[in-house]
């Protein structure tokens, strides 16, 4: 059997100068983790939809792999290069004001050392916080003793480093054949105490869960709890009252983006309208805000 080689360092810029050091940042986007008074997240992808997000008024901006990769002319679910993805975290992280955290997917590595590297990778480019899932492939979770050690390898990392990154275990447990919930949860919550002990700092479950569910989630879970938030979920305000203490909208925006730009498309070329483009961002407007997050 041939033993996987660990992914080449990554070339990062350095740190992006900004208004507090990377502890502190971190240290703030940590203090946003409230239970029933959750963070919200609503995903950017490139360095326009970030500074869009955080001109809305978010407290931080989180990366969608999904939608970096999108954005980059590749799929998502592992397709995308640890140098590309950081790249494109950099950039992030360069152009807004408040905290990132970085969705790192399956962590771009064969092994802990490799999970390790890219920790090492994200704080260089400037962000305080990643998403690290717990897939094997399409069709199956990692074991959770080789998933436990890929967390305590990231949390190892970021503190060698001195920074409190904030360590967000995505539990894929959503992947299980469906029908028996009780088994569903009993897994996930396996996990959750798993990773925990091995260095997480909050679990991130996917599904368009009821508000019982979540509820059972948030009181037998020894960490915050991170909901996603798209069309058919619950609410913001449903998922506060459940005791959430993080809402990310996941590659929900960016696939609502390419949604229109495919509707706008079909309309101009079949019906010569332009309809669908009402209500689209002003030019001037957001102009203004990347020459202010470029000059």
């Amino acid at each position: 059997m041939t033993t996987p080689k660990t992914p080449k360092a990554a070339t990062i810029p350095a740190v992006p100068t900004l208004s507090a050091t990377l502890p502190d940042r971190a240290r703030l986007f940590r203090s946003l983790h409230v239970p029933g008074r959750p963070v919200v997240l609503p995903n950017a992808w490139d360095v326009a939809s970030a500074r869009v997000v955080a001109d809305a008024g978010a407290p931080a901006v989180a990366t969608t792999s999904a939608g970096v990769a999108w954005s980059l002319g590749r799929g998502d679910g592992d397709h995308l290069g640890r140098d590309e993805a950081l790249a494109a975290v950099a950039r992030v992280a360069a152009s807004v004001d408040v905290p990132v955290t970085a969705d790192v997917e399956r962590g771009y590595a064969d092994d802990p050392a490799g999970v390790a590297e890219t920790v090492r990778g994200v704080l260089a480019a400037g962000a305080v916080g990643i998403n690290l899932e717990d897939t094997l492939r399409p069709d199956a979770l990692r074991p959770v003793a080789e998933q436990a050690a890929r967390i305590a390898a990231a949390r190892g990392a970021a503190d060698t480093a001195g920074v409190p990154l904030f360590v967000n275990a995505r539990i894929d447990t959503h992947r299980m054949p469906p029908g028996d919930r009780a088994a569903w949860l009993d897994e996930t919550l396996s996990r959750a105490v798993a990773y925990a002990a091995a260095g997480a700092d909050g679990i991130f479950v996917l599904g368009a869960l009821d508000a019982a569910t979540v509820e059972r989630l948030v009181a037998a879970s020894p960490l915050p709890v991170n909901v996603a938030v798209g069309p058919g979920t619950l609410s913001v305000a449903e998922l506060a009252a459940a005791g959430v203490a993080r809402v990310s909208a996941g590659s929900s925006i960016a696939e609502a983006a390419y949604g229109l730009a495919g509707r706008a498309a079909r309309e101009l070329l079949e019906q010569g309208t332009a309809k669908e483009l009402e209500g689209g961002a002003d030019y001037a407007t957001l102009n203004t805000l990347l020459l202010t997050a470029t000059d």
